[in-house]
């Protein structure tokens, strides 16, 4: 008697988290991305100090989730230009990569404060509600960019 045995081993990896920023004057908007590298989760809104306080906070999150490098929201005009907050986000940039030795990636948030609004409006949220939380979704909204732009296209296979 012959037995035959198919056995289907399924490997899962753990990428490296993401650090999402949306970085403005008077708050930062945070996510991470879940340990699949596959979705981008809201965490907090911080409610910006100084700068040295406010990498000690961004310091404590990158270890909580054990984050290898950080998306920043780049905000440039919609002709691309450079925009006075791109020029500050830019070295808040440096600053980040100075304090952590982590790769940051900028990356193009135009439009998305105008969408974050348009799905907290979707989902019911009054106006006057937005603002405690816009940040977080529009820091999720541009790390989910960015995870979605970088994802390996998969291959179909015929079996």
């Amino acid at each position: 008697m012959r037995l035959s045995v198919c056995l289907r081993v399924t490997i899962t990896t753990v990428e490296p988290r993401l650090l999402g920023l949306d970085f403005g004057a008077r708050r930062i908007g945070v996510a991470v991305s879940d340990e699949l590298g596959l979705t981008a989760q809201p965490v907090l809104t911080l409610v910006r100090k100084n700068e040295k306080q406010d990498l000690k906070s961004l310091g404590r999150l990158l270890r909580k989730y054990g984050c290898s490098a950080i998306v920043l929201g780049n905000p440039l005009y919609m002709s691309g230009d450079i925009s006075p907050q791109a020029t500050r986000t830019h070295a808040f940039a440096e600053s980040l990569s100075e304090a952590f030795s982590l790769p940051v990636h900028l990356w193009d948030e135009r439009l998305t404060s105008a969408e974050a609004h348009r799905h907290l409006h979707a989902a019911g949220r009054p106006l006057s509600g937005h603002r405690e939380v816009i940040d977080q979704v529009a820091a999720v909204l541009i790390l989910q960019s960015f995870i979605d732009a970088h994802r390996p296209r998969e291959e179909s296979y015929n079996r």
